[in-house]
């Protein structure tokens, strides 16, 4: 990818989070990235789980650094949207070395990351976006950073107190450096408004069971939704479903019904 084509990639995704909400179908390799593109999506979005169960690892910062630089690699080759991935906590709690890590990211093609507070301190995660706020300046070229912060998902705060912990922490997000700030977990209206009124930062959202749909979200204030690893997630049930299924009586048609025709996925991968 040039220089050029990537600062514009990074300026669309930019403006993707100003008016509206922006969907994001994550994706997991360079096809299924290259499938969801063709379905009219405006960015594709990685799914650190998904990322890490293709190569054959678990979630949670298990997958090589080296895989996640190459997939990124794949990805921006065969899409034309802006690709944002998620880098989890940045693979190491050292923020000169994330800072690093970030870099080669962008270095293939990354218009922006997730990077997560997880079980940190949010003075850590300060220090890793500040460090790759450095290390693309010395790039020469700039990232999106998508700041997570896990208070919903790990209960980091008491019921009542949550909002006002991930307004806290946006805040500090937003002074190191972050461009937007990802709450998964949140599911009800009144928080995930009150949020989105009062952080610095465009909110983004992740797919759960009694989340709103995307038109009472935007109406709420939220600029991004994240599908998170439901896609990937309901593929693998279907494939066990279908492969169990042909394991036990070897029976065809349940292959095919319903099958996208192989010279329509071919085309899609000839760009």
């Amino acid at each position: 990818m040039t220089a050029t084509r990537q600062a514009d990639a990074l300026q669309q995704f930019r403006r993707l989070h100003q008016d509206g909400i922006l969907l994001l179908a994550n994706a997991w390799d360079a096809g299924s990235a290259r499938l969801i593109e063709s379905l009219g999506a405006k960015a594709i979005a990685t799914t650190s789980a998904g990322v890490a169960w293709a190569h054959g690892y678990p979630d949670g910062d298990a997958l090589p650094f080296d895989a996640l630089v190459a997939t990124t690699a794949e990805i921006t080759r065969i899409v034309s949207v802006p690709l944002t991935v998620d880098s989890e906590s940045g693979y190491s709690d050292d923020p000169a070395a994330v800072g690093e890590s970030i870099a080669r990211l962008i270095g293939a093609g990354a218009a922006g990351i997730n990077l997560e507070d997880g079980a940190g301190t949010p003075d850590l995660l300060c220090a890793k976006i500040a460090a790759i706020k450095r290390a693309a300046a010395r790039s020469g070229q700039d990232v999106f950073i998508n700041a997570r912060t896990d208070v919903y998902l790990r209960g980091l705060a008491p019921e009542g107190g949550k909002v006002a912990e991930v307004l806290a922490r946006a805040g500090r997000y937003r002074d190191a450096g972050a461009d937007g700030i990802f709450v998964p977990g949140v599911t009800r209206a009144e928080e995930i408004k009150a949020i989105a009124v009062d952080a610095p930062l465009p909110l983004n959202v992740m797919s759960r069971p009694g989340l709103p749909g995307a038109a009472e979200l935007a109406g709420l204030g939220v600029r991004r939704l994240s599908a998170g690893s439901g896609l990937s997630q309901t593929v693998y049930a279907q494939i066990a479903g279908l492969a169990r299924s042909f394991l036990q009586d070897g029976v065809s048609d349940p292959l095919v019904s319903g099958a996208m025709a192989y010279p329509e996925i071919n085309a899609l991968m000839a760009k």
